[in-house]
């Protein structure tokens, strides 16, 4: 689909992709595959690989989800009372929950 899309006008290919697919910021993206090139290698092939895993990403979780989902997960890591409230609360475990479904299908259709 993506080599169809390149071949399209703008408008055009604009208009296919889905609606929260590209409200994803630039900063964020880049910041994923650099976190995730660090994670698996500084190669090309790292690369490519880390850039269709956002692109999965951004396909099915809108970006307000993922920005809760990383706040929650960085909140977590903290200590006292409050990381304890970020760990404990199961609203927060489905939102990133979410998250986590979302790399796995991520992982499968990139890194497989």
């Amino acid at each position: 689909m993506a080599a169809l899309l390149a071949f399209c006008p703008p408008t055009l290919a604009a208009a296919a992709a889905p609606a929260f697919e590209n409200d994803y910021p630039t900063e964020a993206r880049v910041d994923y595959v650099f976190g995730c090139m660090a994670a698996n290698g500084q190669t090309h092939d790292a690369m490519q690989r880390c850039s269709c895993s956002i692109d999965v990403i951004a396909s099915i979780l809108p970006y307000d989800r993922y920005v809760e989902a990383e706040t929650i997960l960085s909140m977590r890591q903290g200590i006292g009372l409050q990381a304890n409230v970020f760990r404990s609360t199961k609203q927060f475990d489905d939102i990133v929950a979410d998250l986590r479904r979302t790399q796995a299908e991520a992982e499968i259709r990139c890194f497989k």
